[in-house]
């Protein structure tokens, strides 16, 4: 037995020595050819093998496992392993031999005892019940019969029903895997039955570094700009990964270098993102222009462009609350320092919302170009107030109308800082200026005790709208404004120095703003609202109901109000 499984082994090393010789002429798919084998060769998946092998160790085996996850990060392969650590002749072991006979059939998915069923086109009763008549039955060949249901989510109710007593007590002799892209829609009675494990998604990094080892072995030319590309073009998935690069293989006559992969995929150029970011920060919305045509002229896609910018400004981001999450040998760690310096976190979070709204907008818009250079407007309009931070110089003279202050006033998500003058416009009884004055028109300017109508007044950006409106004003002193905020609101109090920003130049002196997160500290202006428009509501109900033709039709007509069709002008 232990000669026979040695030559079996010697054979395997062999074959595989021999297909990695001679790459380009073997007719397997990457995905298919570098499909892991045992556990030792599973990568990403730890948290699993882990577990499977400590159960294997110790006899410890559950009657079902479910396997979640998104596509390609391993649940038929994991389930096919199981069922050669189950069955190898060598006995129960988490490492089985790879080369018995049972080990080699379970690979090239002959093995009578593993049953594979594809719950998308197999939902029905009828199907679940052969799979239950047929577990009665001994292994014909191994240990363990393996049931494997794949998207076992698509089972119809009554084929989960008549597989619960098999699931709760299966014969000895049986084990199921199921496994599913969406755990959301498996009956709880099935969930509690299984032993469930979540499979993660690769990252980018870990693809790349997976498809390094992979196209060394192949004796493939390659660059690793280009193996970045494929991870992140395959959202988590090994299988799409190796898919994408049997493709780039194909495109790239033999090799695998980032220009050829980038035009397969349709991806933008490198600096295309920090270029975009460049005009965004310098208000340059001919350059924004620019890059949207150059996007084009190459027939790049909008939606990767968008993706990119999401990408770029998440790790802008990062960088600002963890400075250490870019080493200073990243390509991009210059353009990363740069951009984190010249934006402040709100507007960095602000620009990454509209790259994402912008590719929900890409199927509604006339055309792509237009979803793009629209979207890169944006970023424009709505930029947010300046406010006290002095990050970037003005790009216009100040005589000249400046993109910030021909904005949205208050209203819109980008509502832009307002100049002195025209802050002094909102103002309530303005005091006279001192000689000289010109913009200190404001200098003397005091609260009246109502926060209420100051909140009306003042021109705020959209977040700091926010945090005024849910604000309960406790005391206004000389250089300092005391708010309460709700729990719930407790996201809104990053905007405190944006806020403060404002109120200081309404004022004209210096203030800060002091919160205290609290409940019940009296009607901020966003209750008032929702108080108002409630009484308005109920009144116009009111008036409705008590109109003699109303009540005409409701008593001897047989009319009905339908619920939420008064409505309060």
């Amino acid at each position: 037995m232990d000669a026979s499984v040695d030559a079996h082994r010697s054979l395997l090393q062999w074959s595989h020595a021999v297909s990695r010789e001679f790459p380009l002429t073997a007719s397997l798919a990457l995905a298919r050819k570098y499909r892991p084998r045992n556990f030792s060769e599973l990568k990403g998946q730890e948290h699993v093998v882990k577990a499977l092998s400590h159960a294997l160790e110790t006899g410890r085996l559950h009657q079902a496992y479910l396997l979640t996850g998104t596509r390609g990060v391993g649940k038929t392969t994991i389930a096919r392993i199981l069922a050669k650590t189950l069955n190898c002749e060598t006995g129960v072991t988490p490492t089985p031999c790879g080369v018995c006979q049972t080990c080699v059939d379970i690979d090239a998915g002959r093995f009578p005892d593993l049953l594979e069923l594809d719950a998308a086109s197999n939902t029905g009763v009828d199907n679940m019940r052969e799979i239950i008549d047929n577990a009665r039955y001994a292994p014909t060949a191994g240990r363990y019969k393996v049931y494997l249901i794949d998207e076992v989510h698509m089972l119809s109710k009554s084929a989960f029903n008549s597989m619960l007593k098999t699931l709760e007590e299966p014969p000895e002799h049986v084990k199921f895997v199921l496994a599913t892209t969406d755990p959301q829609k498996i009956p709880v009675t099935v969930l509690s039955r299984c032993l469930q494990f979540a499979l993660k998604q690769f990252p980018p990094e870990r693809v790349a570094e997976q498809l390094h080892e992979v196209l060394t072995a192949e004796n493939v030319p390659f660059d690793a700009p280009a193996l970045r590309l494929i991870g992140e073009a395959a959202q988590g998935s090994m299988r799409d990964a190796l898919s994408i690069t049997d493709q780039a293989i194909a495109f790239g006559h033999g090799r695998v270098e980032e220009q050829q992969v980038r035009q397969m995929l349709g991806n933008v150029d490198r600096d295309f993102v920090w270029r975009v970011l460049d005009a965004v920060v310098a208000r340059d919305a001919a350059a924004l222009n620019a890059e949207v045509e150059r996007c084009f002229d190459q027939a790049l896609a909008a939606d990767d462009a968008l993706a990119q910018l999401a990408r770029a400004l998440h790790r802008v981001a990062l960088f600002q609350a963890v400075p250490t999450s870019v080493d200073a040998d990243d390509p991009f760690h210059a353009n990363i320092v740069r951009t984190a310096a010249a934006l402040s976190s709100e507007e960095v979070q602000l620009y990454y919302q509209i790259a994402l709204h912008g590719r929900d907008d890409l199927r509604l818009a006339p055309d792509e170009q237009t979803a793009l250079m629209m979207t890169f407007l944006r970023l424009l309009a709505f930029a947010p107030s300046t406010g006290a931070e002095p990050k970037r110089e003005a790009p216009m003279p100040a005589q000249s109308p400046s993109p910030r202050g021909g904005g949205i006033k208050g209203e819109g998500v980008g509502a832009t800082a307002a100049p002195r003058e025209a802050l002094a416009a909102h103002a309530p009884s303005p005091q006279p200026s001192p000689p000289g004055g010109g913009s200190q028109a404001v200098a003397s300017r005091e609260f009246d005790g109502d926060w209420l109508k100051l909140v009306a007044a003042l021109p705020l950006a959209a977040l700091a709208r926010e945090l005024a409106r849910h604000s309960v004003l406790i005391s206004f002193e000389k250089s300092l404004v005391k708010l309460a905020l709700p729990q719930d609101k407790r996201p809104l109090a990053t905007q405190k120095e944006r806020l403060a920003g404002t109120l200081s130049e309404y004022f004209g002196r210096p203030l800060k703003i002091d919160i205290e997160l609290t409940d019940g500290a009296g009607e901020s202006v966003a209750t008032r609202d929702v108080r108002v428009k409630d009484e308005k509501q109920a009144a116009a109900e009111a008036a409705f109901m008590a109109d003699p033709a109303v009540q005409v039709l409701l008593n001897e007509g047989g009319g009905r109000v339908r619920a939420g069709s008064i409505q309060a002008t």
